[in-house]
Order: C-alpha cells, then sequence, then structure tokens
C-alpha cells in the first residue's frame, strides 16, 4: 500500500471519527442537558487521532500530502503540489 493510499484511509478514518464525535456529543447533551465537557473531550481525541497526519509525505521530495502550498486541507493531493509526482501510482 503506498503513501497516497495510506492517507486516503485516514482521512476516511478521520471522517468517521469526526461524526462519531458529533453523535456522542448529540447523545450527551440529550442525557444531561449540556456537553461541554464532552465537546472538549471529542476535540482532544481528535487532535490526537490527527497526529498521524503529519506522517504522510512525499516519497520524492517530502512536502506533505494534506498541504497545499501553505494551506492545509482534509483530503490528501494526488499529484504532490512540490514536484508533481502521481501519488496513486508511486511505489
Amino acid at each position: 500500500m503506498n503513501v497516497y493510499q495510506q492517507a486516503r484511509r485516514h482521512a476516511w478514518a478521520m471522517i468517521g471519527n469526526v461524526l462519531f464525535g458529533c453523535l456522542f456529543i448529540v447523545i450527551v447533551d440529550q442525557f444531561f442537558g449540556h456537553s461541554t465537557l464532552a465537546f472538549a473531550g471529542v476535540i482532544v481525541v481528535l487532535v490526537v487521532l490527527n497526529r498521524r497526519i503529519l506522517t504522510f509525505n512525499c516519497p520524492r521530495c517530502g512536502s506533505n500530502l494534506f498541504f497545499r502550498k501553505y494551506i492545509m486541507l482534509p483530503w490528501p493531493n494526488r499529484h504532490c503540489s512540490r514536484c508533481g509526482l502521481d501519488l496513486p501510482k508511486a511505489e
């Protein structure tokens, strides 16, 4: 599995984690009437789970797959923004 496929898998996992976090916050709010601590907990967990995003780098130049120049986006590049490598075909 190449780095692009791993990055896509991470992006899908994070989408699932965000949806689960939203569901958790809604459930806590329904049972306890407030969700401040649940919201804070979900944010901390999402930040910890998303640390791995910094490890998905282009095999040729080392540029991160989730960064477009200076902007970070939630989906990985198909082509490296620095060297132009076709990442789905790269090994």
